[in-house]
């Protein structure tokens, strides 16, 4: 396929230090539970996106010392010789495409929590723990600090004899002693190290210094900088940050900017567009020669194009936008299950594929399975292909989640050999007079109304009442009048969503959940902080940690879930949002026309996604496609998936 030529720009190699990049494409490092734990998995996903065509591809950060542990999360690790290897595969995979391997050493400092090695956390000053562990870090004496600038110096020489072409030091995201030392709320020193601007830049000068002279000969020296954290005076911010990059301009080989904490540079669509970062780190190109990349969400290649020619960045640079997990479902699974994410095994036979549904679940198992070479047929009930995706892409916030749907319909629309029936509510009678012998059920499911869910094992007195409502009925436009009380036992995104979907109907709304806090699952989307503050923007009342015991004509009749205090709440309405359950009445009636499958030509009834048990899009997604993979494959043990059997050997 020949390229726009408007894009040809994005393929142009770029010089860092001593080695080039093909392209402009920058995989920034990203963290992905594998690490250390999982080397060759690691190395598999890692030069997945090297073959992909990313120009330089990283590791998530690095550990270079154990009073850096951050179990029980899964990083990398460099704390001697012994961990070279692991890498060192990561970085043959990676050079075998084409592409450069690039490295972010870290010590976390007080962001540590050390519950493996059991070593005293280390941090400018002295100070507790980030993370909530009952433990202080002491502060670091100048023999300590001598230590560290050695470990990184060590680390930096391993990684360079593990093959890497980047060596990063990490000074970003509240979560290394490189940022730790800018950062007057951490760092209080009296000494050489603290106080003004210039002291409290000393250390991180001193680190891009000896990784210069450790590896520069060979390895490109990069600097991940948080440009503003958004705590004034307590944190890093933008005029700050202009005198740090003045301070260091061209001293490293490239600038890797962003911000922080973590919540503010990984935020999701619903809360950030595309590139919404260029406000706080386009100015670093005007202060810096060396190369700049950065991110943003970034998915349009005009989008991308636009921040090269105006001059914000030199590489796009993508952590979540490179991994899309939902839409990849593939992802992870390179090494561990041999699946590649654009090829796949022709199909083994010549059997026809009924598929029923085409939401999320439906539409993967017919697009991999048309790509597979399969006959495919795929029926929809309604009009509009894509499930739960239609309905959830119009709620607030959420319309780049119809990219899940746009781009798999765009394929099936190319495949001669699948066939789609739209408007076709069918039948176990109608399965059974297509004849398909395979039948794949993706049928999705219904939000309960009984009241059901983690915190209550049976129905709620009331509940059975027309007062009470579901997400699917807002979903639908039947919006109940106020005041709402909408009862979250699902923890997850959808009980802030729908609270906005009522706000914005004008109703009033009292937030109730069993939880201590509101959405709480969202701190591991690191959607967290942002939900709680746009709940509260929108002003709605918030009670916590109080199930409801019973609906009366009145409202509903709480009870707190420590102290049992009973209070009673007026509302007009129950928004309930507790559990799902699985559309399965057409399987459940096939399974009870079994005997007559034989003689319709059916093999095999399989349900997948929401219809077998229901989860989010990104479950549905992988359902579907583990269906089209393993069709008509052997089945080889219990365990359907390769795991580590050894660490590799030293060389």
């Amino acid at each position: 396929m020949q390229r726009d030529p408007r894009y040809d720009i994005l393929f142009e190699p770029v010089r860092i230090g001593p080695v080039t990049a093909k392209n402009r494409f920058f995989q920034v490092p990203h963290c992905n539970g594998m690490g250390h734990a999982m080397p060759e998995a690691h190395a598999a996903m890692r030069a997945a996106k090297a073959e992909g065509g990313w120009a330089v591809v990283s590791t998530e950060e690095c550990e270079i010392h154990p009073s850096g542990d951050i179990s029980p999360y899964v990083e990398a690790r460099l704390w001697d010789d012994q961990d070279i290897p692991a890498l060192a595969l990561m970085c043959e995979q990676v050079h075998a495409h084409g592409a450069l391997a690039a490295i972010e050493l870290t010590h976390n400092g007080p962001t540590s929590s050390n519950l493996y090695s059991r070593e005293v956390a280390i941090a400018p000053s002295h100070q507790p723990l980030k993370y909530g562990y009952p433990q202080h870090a002491r502060a670091m004496t100048l023999r300590d600090i001598r230590d560290y600038r050695r470990w990184h110096r060590d680390a930096a020489l391993r990684a360079k004899r593990a093959g890497f072409d980047i060596v990063y030091i990490y000074a970003a995201h509240d979560l290394s002693l490189a940022m730790h030392f800018l950062q007057q709320r951490r760092n209080q020193r009296t000494d050489e190290y603290g106080g003004s601007l210039e002291n409290r830049v000393r250390m991180l000068r001193e680190l891009i210094s000896d990784t210069k002279e450790a590896v520069g000969d060979k390895c490109a020296v990069a600097v991940r900088f948080a440009t503003e954290e958004f705590l004034g005076v307590d944190g890093v911010r933008e005029s700050e940050a202009r005198e740090i990059v003045h301070l260091l301009a061209d001293l490293p080989d490239l600038w890797d900017v962003n911000i922080a904490a973590w919540h503010m540079d990984s935020q999701t669509s619903r809360f950030a567009g595309e590139g919404y970062q260029e406000p706080f780190t386009g100015w670093v190109k005007s202060i810096t020669r060396k190369p700049v990349v950065g991110v943003g969400r970034f998915t349009s290649p005009d989008t991308m194009v636009g921040q090269i020619r105006r001059g914000v960045l030199d590489f796009i640079g993508a952590a979540r936008p490179s991994i899309r997990c939902t839409q990849n479902p593939t992802m992870g699974e390179e090494w561990r299950k041999g699946w590649h994410p654009e090829r796949i095994a022709p199909s083994k036979s010549s059997k026809r594929v009924l598929v029923v549904g085409a939401g999320p679940a439906g539409l993967e198992a017919a697009r991999a399975l048309g790509q597979r070479g399969y006959e495919v047929h795929l029926a929809e009930a309604s009009r509009e292909l894509g499930g739960r995706v239609n309905f959830e892409a119009r709620l607030p916030g959420l319309a780049q989640w119809a990219r899940v749907r746009d781009w798999r319909v765009t394929q099936l629309q190319k495949m001669a050999n699948v066939a789609i029936y739209r408007e076709n509510d069918i039948g176990a009678a109608d399965v059974l007079e297509f004849g398909a012998e395979r039948v794949v059920l993706a049928t999705g499911c219904h939000w309960r109304r009984d009241g059901y869910g983690r915190s209550n094992g049976g129905a709620i007195p009331g509940f059975d009442g027309a007062r009470v409502f579901t997400p699917d009925d807002l979903m639908r436009g039947r919006i109940p009048d106020g005041p709402v009380l909408l009862f979250d036992d699902d923890a997850f995104y959808i009980g802030s969503v729908m609270a906005e979907v009522l706000r914005a109907a004008g109703r009033e709304v009292i937030y109730v959940t069993p939880d201590d806090v509101v959405a709480s699952w969202t701190t591991y989307t690191q959607e967290y902080r942002h939900v709680q503050k746009r709940l509260r923007s929108l002003g709605m009342q918030i009670v916590t940690g109080h199930n409801i015991l019973a609906v009366d004509s009145e409202g509903a009749q709480l009870a707190c879930v420590y102290s049992g205090r009973e209070c009673h709440i007026t509302c007009a309405a129950i928004v309930a949002i507790t559990a799902r359950l699985p559309n399965d009445s057409l399987q459940t009636a096939l399974e009870a026309l079994s005997a007559d499958w034989q003689t319709a030509g059916i093999e095999a009834v399989t349900p997948v996604g929401d219809c077998h048990a229901p989860g989010l899009i990104v479950h549905a997604v992988y359902a579907g496609h583990r269906y089209a993979r393993e069709l008509d494959e052997p089945v080889e043990g219990e365990v359907c998936f390769r795991r580590r059997a050894s660490r590799p050997p030293m060389t």
